[in-house]
């Protein structure tokens, strides 16, 4: 096991993946036969190992020293491509695909976790391995073989990378109005026209080539959503033996100056503009992926991992403040407790005072919670894709999508307040460039924000997730949280009392929920759909809560100390605040409506 990190904690990676999550036990499952126990700890000590040396090491540069544009060319800090070398090397970049196209078949959960040390480390230059992984995974899934030969083997080997290009600048996140368009050619390909903001990795030299994934209606196509369709669009044409051809009519249009995350090149992409005419032509050349006008679904593929990818990643580098923020409160010497007059006597460490122990055990509770979060999430993942029935593999489907809004914005939400608390036990020294903390906080206010704002979550959880299917998925949410409940009351003790509390906040939910859904007026209906999303967020953390107290049950060491006295702070201090939020939603309250905007 590698040394104390400020990272992370492999200590409590360990307890959550195998005190709690079993993973071992997925070795059971054909899939992952080839792997044991020991070659999940390995590959995980190896991700620590390569955060550590090759992706920490330059996260403030990363920061410092922004992305520029040179002569034409995207100039990065070198120390990125390094720690990317590092991470194909050791074949991470195909860490859950199958062996087949020479993925290392992890499990998903196994691969989540190797995730947020570099994440915690680094989260712009991870940033570039992320894209290019859920682009291959979307290519695997929907591309055809040649897509895949020309194009996902590359990603994988490192030699392409890989991005997502969905919002527009007039569009932003209504993705209904995107206009860039795609005309068909008679050889079968078409040629994109339009412009791409925000995205992300957008352009750089890291590699031989870029594959976009660019939404664009082609000539016809229904108007919103339903006529969205999706195109392989790489910045070099390839061909059909793999070769690099011309440049394709791809232009960086300019780099956006962001306040974090600054790593990581941010890109307003001009498609089609005529500075390059591949095949002696102006437009970029695309490729289809999948059926016309079903872009939006195929798509979903790679935003919905990139979802639950945002929520790892805030979780990373909630927990890494909330590790230097411990860290500097045990070695800080400040005041005295309130008992001591007397002024000649020793300071005491920052960690002896009450309110201190308050701001890092509501770190503890949000980040060791979002931890166990997203790797549930990403265990379902798994279990879905070994299920052996289709009744089975369903009921995992519609779990994991009701539970997606919430993987995404809750660490989003609650590890950003993290960071706030970390820059908070430092003092004046947390706002200032010396220390850390204030990067982190940085570099985690984009998660509520991009792959669909907390607001765009919160609509999808209230309006989508928990009424589709006739409410299949809030009831097979609903039948996980009761069967904990049920779990923790047969204990009896503590436990059931903490049973008894989320029992009754998951009956209260319910019962708001189907008022909601009751209401016929559908503006008023969602107009407190973020405050939906916050309230079961902590409810379904209550949850999380409960299984680690449940978890730690046996275990008399630090670890469970800890455990048990970060449940007892989040039902104390969090879970309660579920009752206001609830309150308001079930008054259906339309305060915000009536607000007319002339009276701001």
């Amino acid at each position: 096991m590698p040394a104390k990190s400020l990272l992370l904690s492999r200590n409590d990676l360990d307890f959550l993946l195998h005190d709690w999550l079993n993973v071992e036990a997925l070795t059971a499952r054909t899939r992952f036969t080839d792997h044991s126990r020991e070659s999940f700890d390995d590959i995980i000590d190896l991700c620590h190992d390569i955060a550590e040396a090759h992706f920490a090491t330059h996260n403030k540069k990363n920061d410092t020293r922004e992305p520029e544009l040179v002569d034409g060319q995207v100039r990065l800090n070198p120390e990125v491509k390094d720690a990317l070398d590092k991470v194909v090397a050791a074949g991470l970049l195909a860490a859950t695909a199958d062996s087949a196209i020479g993925g290392l078949q992890l499990p998903c959960v196994i691969q989540s976790a190797c995730s947020a040390w570099f994440s915690a480390a680094n989260t712009a230059t991870w940033g570039y391995a992320f894209l290019t992984m859920a682009n291959a995974n979307l290519l695997l899934a929907h591309g055809s073989a040649e897509q895949i030969d020309r194009f996902v083997r590359p990603m994988f080997d490192g030699r392409f990378h890989g991005t997502m290009c969905l919002s527009e600048p007039e569009a932003g996140s209504s993705l209904a109005d995107i206009t860039t368009r795609a005309e068909p050619r008679a050889e079968g390909t078409y040629r994109i026209f339009g412009t791409k903001m925000w995205i992300s990795a957008g352009d750089h030299e890291l590699g031989q080539n870029i594959v976009h994934l660019v939404l664009a209606r082609i000539p016809g196509a229904p108007a919103g959503v339903k006529g969205l369709s999706l195109f392989l669009v790489p910045k070099y044409l390839v061909g059909s033996d793999g070769t690099i051809g011309e440049r394709n009519d791809v232009v960086l249009g300019g780099l956006n100056h962001k306040m974090g995350q600054r790593g990581i090149t941010n890109t307003l992409l001009n498609f089609g503009e005529g500075k390059h005419l591949p095949l002696g032509e102006a437009g970029a050349v695309g490729e289809l992926v999948g059926a016309p006008n079903r872009g939006l679904a195929v798509m979903f593929h790679m935003m919905n991992e990139a979802r639950i990818g945002v929520g790892a990643s805030a979780t990373a580098l909630g927990y890494t403040g909330y590790l230097k923020s411990l860290d500097y409160a045990r070695t800080r010497l400040q005041g005295r407790l309130p008992t001591d007059k007397e002024p000649s006597s020793p300071q005491v460490p920052l960690i002896a005072h009450a309110d201190v122990r308050r701001m890092l055990l509501a770190q503890k509770s949000y980040v060791e919670g979002a931890l166990g979060l997203t790797l549930y999430a990403a265990k379902l993942i798994d279990d879905q894709r070994t299920a052996e029935t289709d009744e089975e593999r369903d009921r995992l489907g519609l779990l994991l999508d009701v539970l997606t809004p919430i993987v995404k914005s809750w660490p989003s939400q609650w590890c950003l307040h993290a960071n706030d608390l970390a820059i908070q036990i430092h003092g004046g020294y947390g706002y200032t460039r010396e220390y850390d903390v204030e990067q982190h906080y940085r570099d985690n206010r984009l998660n509520p924000i991009h792959e669909g704002t907390h607001g765009i979550q919160a609509i999808d959880l209230l309006g989508r997730k928990t009424a589709i299917a006739d409410g299949a998925g809030l009831r097979a949410l609903e039948s996980l949280l009761q069967n904990s409940v049920n779990r923790a009351r047969a204990v009896g003790g503590e436990a059931a009392h903490l049973a008894g509390q989320l029992g009754a906040a998951l009956t209260r939910l319910a019962d708001v929920t189907r008022r909601l859904h009751a209401e016929p007026d559908l503006t008023t209906r969602l107009a407190n759909a973020s405050i939906y999303l916050e309230a079961t967020g902590h409810i379904v953390l209550a949850w999380i809560w409960l299984e680690q107290f449940l978890a730690a049950s046996v275990r008399e060491d630090d670890l469970g100390g800890g455990k048990r006295a970060a449940a007892r702070y989040f039902y104390r201090y969090e879970l309660p605040k579920t009752g206001p939020w609830l309150e308001v939603l079930a008054t259906v309250d339309r305060t915000t409506l009536d607000m007319s905007p002339n009276w701001f």
